[in-house]
């Protein structure tokens, strides 16, 4: 088992990767976690890493600095996480063990470390929503580490959802998908239809008006929604 020391943490651990746009963070401690994440991560992750690291973006910054870095790899938005996040755990802890979780094969819940974590709340489109910066955030990287990084305190607050009583994102929805919860074969088969607004985008999602204010560019937007139509016309139709 790693020598467990102090915990420590600065004001600018996380100041590089903050600006690459990897602006969300949480730190865990392996031993604090509940039993099923513990059991869906590697074996032995506990006899040879202390902390869990949660890395995610919210708004646009990140994507900006992947256009500056190029998009030519087949997964551009994975490789250039692999490469700033790598790139920061040689700065901020060098010599340090670790081993990288997401993006790879282990089976883990992103949306239940980000409950855990206080980002992650469920909205009507089934999309993460955050009551700061609505759903314009995405899980990048979690990583096991030997690192001794204060945990980060989980985020409080009341899921915005809750709060909204005009549910615009539910009439907004081209095709009815979203009345009596979301109707999974109404969405894809309105998103596969040619006259579809929903192939590059979700109309409900983008109605939304919690965090408008980070709300991704629409090259961002067409970039991740494109990718889905690529999988979903691949699926068998009902």
């Amino acid at each position: 088992m790693p020598h467990r020391t102090a915990p420590h943490h600065t004001t600018d651990t996380f100041a590089d990767l903050d600006a690459q746009g990897l602006n969300l963070h949480a730190v865990f401690s392996l031993l604090d976690l509940p039993a099923d994440i513990v059991c869906a991560l590697p074996p032995d992750a506990t006899r040879h890493y202390q902390q869990l690291l949660l890395i995610g973006n919210r708004g646009g910054l990140m994507w900006h600095q992947i256009q500056l870095a190029g998009m030519a790899d087949p997964d551009p938005i994975d490789r250039f996480t692999h490469t700033q996040v790598t790139a920061w755990l040689a700065r901020q802890h060098p010599g340090k063990r670790y081993q990288w979780v997401y993006p790879g094969p282990t089976a883990l819940g992103l949306q239940r470390l980000g409950a855990l974590a206080g980002w992650h709340h469920p909205s009507p489109f089934m999309v993460g929503i955050d009551s700061q910066w609505g759903s314009w955030f995405a899980y990048r990287a979690v990583v096991l580490a030997d690192t001794t990084l204060a945990p980060t305190p989980r985020r409080t607050g009341t899921p915005p959802c809750d709060a909204c009583a005009s549910r615009v994102c539910i009439s907004a929805c081209p095709a009815g998908a979203l009345r009596d919860g979301l109707d999974l074969s109404a969405c894809l088969a309105y998103r596969r239809s040619p006259d579809s607004a929903c192939q590059d985008r979700c109309v409900a999602r983008n109605t939304c008006p919690v965090g408008a204010e980070h709300r991704y560019s629409d090259a961002q937007i067409r970039y991740h929604y494109g990718r889905s139509m690529q999988v979903i016309r691949h699926m068998p139709a009902d």
